[in-house]
């Protein structure tokens, strides 16, 4: 789902450009941002940026040169664009302890793109003795109605050869490559020195 939720202008003086964005652009679409303040960790420049189908292609003079035909070019002076930030620890609609987060999947990450928020990285946690995938697949329903691009940590909570299976399939078929250890919450999701240590190495073993 990455594309155009990712791009983000804001106007030098603190304000948001709710005008330049590039909402209506269709994801197959090529769009070319001129004269913006591009803003990176290292450093920030005045520079055109073009982006086709959802991705950057091009800086500079390129940006200019490489739009294709019947790019959408927007005006950027004046304007910061940075890239699109990542959280990457929310718990959208988390059932714990006899309570529900507030916000959902849908809520929450539509409150957070319109802070230029467009991805997120949530945590699956099963209940003690459940199945990692099923946790998941519980998880994953929730997330199909979120409005910004999300990613999964998986909590390891007990441990057994399932758990072990388990994870070598969020890995190798879902793509997971986070997972979370519990060090409170004694007698529900809190790990053990068992599961640290075998799920510890079970990591290892998958990369």
């Amino acid at each position: 789902r990455a594309g155009s939720r990712g791009h983000r202008l804001w106007r030098a003086d603190g304000r948001q450009d709710a005008t330049a964005t590039c909402k209506d652009c269709p994801m197959s679409s090529s769009l070319l941002i001129r004269g913006a303040v591009v803003v990176n960790a290292d450093a920030e420049s005045r520079t055109d940026v073009l982006c086709v189908d959802g991705r950057i292609a091009a800086l500079g003079e390129r940006a200019v040169r490489e739009a294709p035909a019947g790019t959408t070019t927007l005006d950027g002076t004046g304007q910061y664009l940075l890239p699109g930030g990542i959280d990457p620890h929310t718990h959208m609609q988390l059932p714990f302890m006899g309570t529900v987060t507030q916000d959902d999947f849908f809520t929450g990450t539509a409150a957070a793109l319109a802070g230029g928020t467009t991805s997120i990285i949530d945590f699956v946690i099963p209940n003690p003795q459940q199945p990692l995938m099923d946790a998941y697949r519980t998880w994953r329903g929730w997330a199909e109605k979120a409005a910004s691009d999300y990613a999964f940590h998986v909590a390891v909570t007990w441990w057994d050869q399932s758990v072990s299976d388990d994870m070598g399939t969020l890995v190798r078929e879902e793509g997971v490559n986070s997972f979370k250890h519990f060090m409170a919450y004694k007698n529900a999701i809190m790990c053990d020195d068992e599961t640290l240590v075998n799920s510890f190495k079970r990591a290892l073993e998958l990369g």
